[in-house]
């Protein structure tokens, strides 16, 4: 375990370019969700589920990351920036994923999960090397092939082969006048405290 937990270390230092030591790779926001959660789930895997819950809403609390105590991370996992990422109970991350702020890996939702045979996977598979970009949302039981990359605001329901990009639909600038016509009725809107 303590091994994990130095080479978690390391994996901060070479991943991200603004942490340059390893004093300061300690205050690294993810970090201490992935080490929480490293307890967590050897906690969680004897059996004791209420003690393993509460280090996940420890770390939650303080890092704003939550990684369910029954999700399974490979080794040299990198959150960067670690803000609101979410993984769930079933999810298992391979090997050298990177994962950005605000990804989810979650299930589709109690209406389907509730009817899936007990212990039946409900979250995500992502693979090796793996990248889920900023705000990326992964749901249901698919599979995420080793080396895809999954882009910012991407929205994956279903398998992603090896290798694979898969991105989400860019915002396209719409002319002035539309543009200065919403600024208008916005503006007149907000005048008459019709909010």
């Amino acid at each position: 375990m303590f091994r994990t937990l130095q080479e978690d270390l390391r994996t901060v230092v070479e991943r991200d370019p603004s942490v340059r030591t390893h004093r300061e790779a300690l205050l690294h926001p993810a970090l201490p969700a992935l080490w929480a959660h490293r307890v967590a789930h050897r906690i969680h895997r004897r059996g004791w589920r209420m003690s393993a819950r509460l280090a996940m809403v420890l770390a939650r609390a303080i890092t704003g990351v939550e990684i369910h105590p029954g999700a399974v991370l490979g080794r040299r996992v990198f959150i960067d920036h670690g803000a609101a990422v979410v993984i769930g109970e079933t999810a298992i991350v391979g090997d050298d994923v990177t994962i950005y702020h605000q990804v989810t890996l979650g299930a589709v939702g109690w209406w389907r999960d509730n009817q899936r045979a007990a212990g039946e996977r409900r979250h995500p598979v992502v693979g090796v090397g793996a990248v889920l970009g900023t705000a990326a949302t992964v749901l249901g039981p698919v599979t995420v092939g080793d080396g895809a990359v999954i882009g910012a605001q991407a929205l994956v329901i279903d398998d992603v082969p090896a290798g694979a990009r898969t991105v989400a639909v860019a915002a396209v600038p719409r002319r002035q006048e539309v543009a200065r016509h919403a600024f208008e009725l916005l503006r007149h809107t907000a005048s008459s405290g019709s909010w």
